[in-house]
């Protein structure tokens, strides 16, 4: 299909873009609920199990483990979370609808922005769920409104930085299945060899070592600090500066390849 030629789309062009087909993607919940399923079932789940299975023996009690551990939960579901982006991209691309969108007086870039502006609303729902439970079973935020705008801040600035991977995987893969397959390769050991459900001197001495340098480490130390009190500069930065490495690292490669791809 040939696409039209067009020219650049001015600054409020590009924005009225993004945000249609960030309706767009955000719209089909309504039509296929379960599109939701992977941000509120799985990370109940996690909640309740890690609570009620794992907290009395790792904490002493389900009430000081849920404390522990929710942050780390946040974190772990926001980076399974960004694989919905690179899953849906991968989704639209295989499935032509970016053969369509190009035929259109459409921005090229809109359709990623739209996506992973759609994305990170459905976060903000999960985060804001995990939350609500978090406070039925005892879970207060101790830092205040700006502990939880510094942590949801935090959360935000980090995922839409690891989202990049998910994105080049997405464009490069060419099944939608394999970005998931991604996810369960990556994201699990990355979350699973942090301090996001244990504290780090628990961990074997060689563990230890990834462990204090793992970017989730960092981030689930910093929203603990936040959420619940600890330390908060030293994580916060170090969360940010490895956010700083991965936009700088993969987001020019995911751009070229979606070039490539549309």
């Amino acid at each position: 299909m040939t696409a039209i030629a067009l020219s650049p789309p001015t600054p409020v062009k590009w924005v009225r873009h993004t945000g249609t087909l960030a309706w767009r993607s955000l719209v089909q919940i309504r039509h296929n609920p379960m599109e939701l399923t992977d941000l509120s079932v799985q990370p109940l789940m996690f909640v309740l199990l890690f609570t009620y299975v794992f907290g009395g023996a790792l904490a002493g009690s389900p009430g000081t483990y849920l404390k522990f551990a929710l942050p780390g939960i946040i974190v772990q579901n926001a980076l399974f979370a960004t694989m919905t982006t690179g899953f849906g991209l991968n989704y639209d691309l295989t499935k032509g609808v970016f053969d369509r969108l190009r035929s259109l007086p459409v921005a090229r870039s809109a359709p990623l922005a739209g996506r992973i502006l759609a994305d990170t609303a459905k976060q903000a729902w999960s985060v804001a769920l995990l939350l609500g439970v978090g406070a039925v079973l005892g879970f207060r935020i101790e830092g205040g409104p700006v502990g939880l705008l510094g942590a949801s801040a935090l959360l935000l600035v980090f995922t839409l930085a690891f989202s990049w991977i998910p994105v080049l995987v997405g464009v490069l893969v060419g099944e939608p299945e394999k970005v998931q397959l991604f996810g369960f390769l990556v994201i699990f050991p990355l979350t699973f060899t942090s301090n996001a459900f244990v504290r780090t001197a628990t961990l074997p001495g060689w563990l230890q070592a990834w462990v204090k340098v793992n970017p989730v480490t960092a981030l689930s130390d910093a929203l603990r600090g936040m959420l619940v009190g600890g330390p908060v500069a030293t994580p916060a930065v170090r969360a940010l500066a490895w956010a700083a490495v991965l936009t700088v690292a993969v987001a020019p490669l995911a751009v070229r390849a979606f070039k490539r791809r549309v």
